[in-house]
């Protein structure tokens, strides 16, 4: 693969070549309003690169006042399922986009069929014997010209029998095609009489057994966006070669107000995979957990991790659009959710390896609550109460015998302040028969609490806890990029996925304590844990068994592997 540009975050949006088409189609008169639509195939879930096409699509209509529709592409039955429908609707409505309406290739396929008959009369496609690898040898290549078929003179009359005959199941799969009569010296391939309907006799998740023959996608494109008024077809760029034989359906046809296609670069980000074929490999081979495995690319994965959509659609928008094919720094999209979830993620304390901490001179009896700012980012937002006991749960690694220099945290030589409490001081430590620290025993200073003292001394560690008596353990899934280089594509030459794999993408700790509050927080919610990251309660969370995502770190630590 050619080297490639890393595209950090820029200073501002990028242009939108697009809407300048669009400004001179309506200046000019060509159109008078605007139509787009999203056509996603139902053969998987959406990713980060269906993202970008949906903010365009809709996007685009919603800054015109147009209309974008919903279009499932479901000419392709084999792969095609309700599930994957479903996914994708729910996926839009997530990102905060709304449909006109939803339409299905297949309500067109009468129209489409009749439009093949049509090209069939006009002595500009034919039905063609030749196998599939005999079809890719007459068809040439870059630098030589293909040869005709010996089908490709068959009379008007022998077609139209012959496409009757297929759609009535008289020939087996793979026995005929119709093709488009365009040019095999083109120097454009996929005007080299392009395969316009094949026989696949396999029943149809919305038309059933109706149809044994399916229309190619560069043949139902042009005639479903043409069918619904769509003005402006935006698409991705590797569909720029196939705008001659979008157009030459449309000229053939000779339908009025054809559409208009537009080509702009996909999104391609480093560390993940954005090809539903290749993710779809993923989940087969058990690499992860399903299509909504929070380390996937997918958009059902990045919701479940707790990516905000906010934050998705704000991506989208610092990248721009463009037409130069160029890699988008996986940082660039961590940046937007941890820019988002400061905004509006509720904090709280939460300890994920948990040390406890016992103060000698705190009644045992005795409870206080310490007072928190929700989000100091938002003071809307309030305040809420926690409660503090003689027995606390610290981090296990804010605690250190023989610290090295410029250790802050808690040790024999330091005093240190408990968030929005005491000062603390180390007295003693419990072990257990390997040596292992169980437990510290401090002192505590009753003239400090909120950090202010009458002398005014100042420390400089502030630790977060959690009171023991209050606890509930909960289980922390750390995630982190799933793949360890840059491009985990599994094509020719580079290495398989389980070799890409990243081994610390998801590390689970069980035994972490939160408060009840935090523990009871419905699936989907997000919090700060104080000095840990950005963290969401998943679908597999209950009040007595908390289960929590880490979303994204709060500065990005991840380590590329080493070449």
């Amino acid at each position: 693969m050619p080297e490639t540009e890393i595209t950090a975050a820029p200073e501002t949006a990028g242009s939108n070549f697009i809407h300048d088409f669009i400004d001179e189609d309506l200046r000019t008169g060509v159109y008078t309003h605007v139509q787009t639509r999203f056509p996603p195939e139902p053969n998987g879930y959406l990713h980060i690169g269906h993202a970008k096409a949906i903010c365009i699509d809709f996007g685009t209509a919603e800054k015109y006042g147009g209309v974008c529709n919903l279009r499932l592409d479901d000419t392709n039955p084999v792969k095609e399922d309700v599930e994957y429908v479903d996914a994708i609707q729910e996926d839009i409505r997530w990102l905060g986009f709304h449909w006109e309406h939803v339409y299905y290739a297949s309500d067109y396929f009468d129209y489409i069929y009749e439009c093949a008959v049509k090209l069939i009369d006009k002595g500009l496609a034919y039905v063609c014997d030749l196998t599939p690898d005999e079809i890719r040898e007459y068809r040439g290549t870059l630098t030589e010209p293909g040869r005709n078929s010996p089908y490709r003179d068959r009379s008007v009359e022998e077609n139209r029998d012959l496409f009757r005959r297929m759609t009535a199941g008289e020939f087996d799969n793979g026995a005929r095609v119709l093709r488009a009569k365009i040019d095999m010296a083109s120097p454009n391939l996929n005007l080299r009489d392009p395969i316009l309907y094949r026989i696949m006799k396999v029943p149809h998740h919305r038309t059933g057994d109706k149809w044994c023959v399916y229309p190619m996608y560069d043949f139902a494109h042009p005639l479903s966006d043409a069918k619904e008024g769509v003005t402006h077809s935006l698409c991705s760029l590797e569909f720029e070669n196939h705008r001659p034989l979008y157009n030459w359906v449309l000229e053939a046809l000779e339908l009025p107000s054809p559409p208009r296609q537009i080509e702009f670069a996909r999104m391609n980000v480093n560390y993940t995979l954005t090809s539903k074929r290749k993710c779809l490999k993923l989940v087969q081979d058990g690499l992860v957990d399903g299509w909504d495995d929070p380390r996937m690319a997918t958009l059902c994965g990045m919701r479940r991790r707790g990516y905000p959509a906010e934050a998705v659609r704000a991506f989208v928008e610092k990248i721009g659009v463009s037409k130069a094919y160029s890699v988008i720094d996986y940082a660039l999209l961590e940046s937007c959710v941890r820019e988002c979830l400061n905004r509006t993620a509720a904090r709280t304390m939460a300890v994920l390896r948990p040390l406890k901490i016992i103060l000698d001179n705190y009644p045992a009896d005795r409870e206080d609550t310490v007072t928190v700012e929700v989000n100091p980012n938002d003071p809307a937002a309030g305040t809420r109460t926690v409660p503090f006991t003689r027995e606390l749960y610290i981090e296990a690694d804010d605690f250190m015998l023989d610290p090295p220099g410029k250790y802050f945290r808690l040790c024999p030589q330091k005093e240190v302040r408990l968030k929005g409490a005491y000062y603390i001081r180390y007295a003693s430590h419990e072990t257990d028969a390997q040596g292992n620290i169980t437990a510290v025993h401090c002192t505590y200073d009753p003239e400090s609490f909120g950090g202010e003292t009458p002398d005014g001394r100042k420390v400089r560690g502030t630790l977060h806890w959690i009171s023991a008596a209050h606890a509930v353990d909960a289980t922390v899934r750390l995630y982190d990029r799933l793949f360890s280089v840059e491009n985990p594509s599994d094509e020719e030459g580079v290495s398989s996925f389980a070799d890409n794999l990243n081994p610390a993408s998801l590390v689970t700790l069980t035994g972490c304590k939160t408060d009840p509050e935090t523990a009871a927080a419905a699936p989907g919610t997000t919090f700060q844990f104080l000095r840990q990251g950005y963290f969401c309660a998943d679908r597999d969370s209950a009040p007595d068994a908390p289960v929590f995502n880490r979303t994204v770190a709060l500065k990005d630590s991840f380590q590329p592997a080493r070449r």
